[in-house]
């Protein structure tokens, strides 16, 4: 008799699919969470700046100004993104 524990099977009971084994790295930072946080970044600043007096903003432009912004870089990092996903797909045919 053996006091060896067997080695872990990659089959999950009640799944059609394997247990992850492979070592992948994470993908890295998502495009969104790196534009709110610019957004939030960016507020923060012109809050600052306006309440020291150095600049008079006006809310309806600053807003206006961030959501371009913000949609541009949203558009731009989620092209990047999808251009970078089709490089590496293995069953693209061409």
């Amino acid at each position: 008799m053996s006091s060896q524990t067997p080695a872990p099977d990659p089959y999950i009971p009640g799944s059609t699919t394997a247990a992850h084994t492979d070592s992948v790295p994470p993908s890295g930072a998502r495009v969104g969470t790196i534009v709110w946080g610019l957004i939030v970044v960016a507020l923060a600043a012109l809050i600052i700046i306006a309440q020291l007096g150095i600049v008079t903003l006006n809310g309806t432009y600053v807003l206006i100004g961030l959501m371009i912004g913000a949609g541009a870089a949203l558009v731009v990092g989620g092209l990047l993104s999808a251009r970078k996903g089709d490089n590496s797909t293995a069953t693209r045919k061409s």
